[in-house]
This record gives C-alpha cells, sequence and structure tokens, in this order.
C-alpha cells in the first residue's frame, strides 16, 4: 500500500507525492528559476549602471569647471556646465541605488523560496 499525501491547501510546506501535484510543484520551481534568473539580469544591469555613474562622478571630480563637458541626449552630445552635470549623476546615482537595493531585496526574497521548493521538491523525492 502506497502513502499517498494530497495538497489540500493547509499545510503548502507539507511534501505533495501525489504524480499531478508533485509535476506542478517542479513547474512552480521552474518559473521560480526563471524569475530569479530575469531579476538576477536585472541586478546585475543596475549595478553596472551605478558603477559607470560612480566613474562618471569621479571623472567629473577631477574636471576643472571652465572644461568643456557634454552628456549624451538621445544619439547627440551636448555640452552643459559641470554643476549641472554632477547635479544630474547625483540624482540619477540615489534613483540607481534605490532600485539596486530593492532589486538585491527580490533577487534574495526568490533566492530563499527557491531554497525552500528544492528541499521540499528533494523531500518529495526521496518518499
Amino acid at each position: 500500500m502506497m502513502n499517498r499525501i494530497e495538497y489540500t491547501g493547509e499545510n503548502m510546506a507539507e511534501p505533495m507525492r501525489d504524480p499531478k501535484n508533485l509535476q506542478a510543484q517542479i513547474e512552480e520551481f521552474q518559473r521560480t528559476q526563471r524569475q530569479l534568473s530575469l531579476i538576477a539580469s536585472q541586478h546585475q544591469q543596475m549595478l553596472m549602471q551605478l558603477e559607470e555613474l560612480k566613474l562618471a562622478q569621479e571623472y567629473l571630480k577631477d574636471t576643472k569647471a571652465e572644461s568643456a563637458i557634454f552628456k549624451a541626449v538621445g544619439n547627440l552630445l551636448v555640452q552643459t556646465e559641470k554643476k549641472s552635470a554632477n547635479k544630474e549623476i547625483d540624482e540619477r546615482l540615489e534613483v540607481f541605488d534605490v532600485r539596486e537595493r530593492s532589486l538585491k531585496k527580490q533577487e534574495d526574497t526568490v533566492r530563499e523560496r527557491l531554497d525552500k521548493m528544492r528541499k521540499e521538491l528533494e523531500k518529495a523525492a526521496s518518499s
């Protein structure tokens, strides 16, 4: 006689041994893996953009106020003042920093959920 546990909606942490439920759990695990991959990619891109902004900020620190400074506007380079460029970079750094922290938090949350799901699947597979 085979032990069979079906999902009742009461305890989601309980492993599912019914093949249909196990397949649904595997599919959810795969969706969560794709979600983590997407978030991790966005997070990595945000980190690269932050690094570029920090480099631009460092470059501007060493630039004289009267030097010609250009910023990209679409396909054009437009001359701007050092003060204006600094302000714009500072604002973008602030926004990007908030976004990066948000992505990091999302990534950590999804990674924890994925680890929990992996353990549940391993437990169900070993039963």
